[in-house]
Formats: C-alpha cells, sequence, structure tokens
C-alpha cells in the first residue's frame, strides 16, 4: 500500500504556517517554497531607494508600498513575495498580503534572474489589480516596464540612462532611474574594439619567403 500523496495546502493554512516560520515563504501550487536569502548589497541599496521614493510620494493617499514581507495572490492559492509592490485596497493590519496590488518591482539577481523575467512575470500579469511591473536590473541603468494598455493588454517598455524616468499616472507617482540607482556603482563592461579601429591597426606583415 503506497502512501497518498500530500495534499496542497490553502491560502489560510500557509499563512498560517508562514507565521512560526524564521525565513520566509512563498506558496507555489499548493507547497511551500523558501526563498532565496543572501542578496548583495547593491540589491538591497535598490530596494531601499525604491521604497524611499515611493513612501515619499504616495505619503498621505490612499495607497502604500510593501516589502517582500508583504505578498500578492497572483492566481488562486498561489503566493509571490514581489521585492516591492503598492497595495491601494483596504488596509488590514494582521493581513499577510495585498487587499489590491496596483504595482510590483522585482529586482534582478543571479539566482532569479530568469524566473523573474520570465515564469514570476506571467503570474503578476494574471492579477487583474495590477497596471505596472517594474524589472530593474542591478548592473546598469536599464528597467523594463510592463503597463496595462486601454484595451488592458500588457505593454512592454524599458527605460536606459540615469536621465530617463518611469511615470505611473495610475498612482501618482514618477521614479527617476537617478533615484532608483542613487549610490550604486555599476561594473565596468568589456570594451568592444570596433571593426574600424582593427583596420587603422592593421595586419601585421608576413615576411616573403625566400626564394
Amino acid at each position: 500500500m503506497t502512501d497518498a500523496a500530500p495534499r496542497p495546502w490553502t491560502v489560510d493554512e500557509f499563512f498560517a504556517w508562514q507565521e512560526r516560520q524564521p525565513e520566509r515563504y512563498e506558496l507555489v501550487d499548493g507547497f511551500p517554497v523558501r526563498m532565496m536569502a543572501g542578496a548583495k548589497n547593491v540589491h538591497d541599496d535598490i530596494v531601499v531607494n525604491v521604497l524611499a521614493e515611493l513612501r515619499n510620494q504616495l505619503r498621505g493617499g490612499g495607497c502604500r508600498p510593501f516589502t517582500s514581507d508583504g505578498s500578492v495572490e497572483t492566481k488562486p492559492g498561489q503566493i509571490r513575495r514581489p521585492d516591492i509592490g503598492v497595495d491601494c485596497g483596504r488596509r488590514d493590519p494582521n493581513a499577510m498580503r495585498a487587499a489590491s496590488p496596483r504595482m510590483v518591482v522585482e529586482v534582478l539577481s543571479p539566482t532569479t534572474r530568469d524566473f523573474d523575467t520570465i515564469g514570476k512575470l506571467e503570474e503578476y500579469k494574471l492579477v487583474d489589480s495590477l497596471e505596472r511591473i517594474v524589472v530593474i536590473e542591478p548592473n546598469a541603468p536599464e528597467v523594463i516596464v510592463w503597463a496595462r494598455g486601454t484595451n488592458r493588454s500588457w505593454q512592454k517598455a524599458v527605460r536606459q540612462g540615469l536621465d530617463e524616468e518611469i511615470g505611473m499616472p495610475e498612482i501618482g507617482v514618477t521614479l527617476p532611474l537617478k533615484e532608483i540607482y542613487d549610490g550604486v556603482e555599476f561594473p565596468a563592461r568589456p570594451r568592444l574594439v570596433a571593426a574600424e579601429e582593427e583596420a587603422a591597426v592593421g595586419a601585421p606583415e608576413i615576411a616573403p619567403k625566400s626564394r
């Protein structure tokens, strides 16, 4: 006689269990999955910068930023924890998920890069209340923004350079990239030698063969 397959957890069961755990988990396909730990300082610096901007610009309104201690139900029974989010729903101090998330932010890292830009992105697009999905590259001033169009379809835009900004009129916020990356030092990128530069240098001369 084989053991019965484990029963998927409900969201309420998951949150009741999560309260007793020292680490953060997500609920994926009905089962808890521990979140990766040990993010680099640059990841934390960007998260703090974005949270500070959101807190200042949203102060006194009906929306509030939240951290990865909060969560978003991306589809029935699926709980994800974005790096940052904005909740515009009724505030319940005892709740553990956003009531009406309007925007989420993910800062890329080596361990989550592929999933954040593909798998988790598609889950976020299922959340009816979401208007913006912001994906931040930590190694260069580059941000990908997914926004709902007038027909509710998702439109992608890329913002590159510290003089760019992200406008989010639906929540009354503008995020300048220079503030997102305040204090961040970008790694040097390999220098590519242009074809004309190679031509200017020329190929080494080959001595003629002796007859």
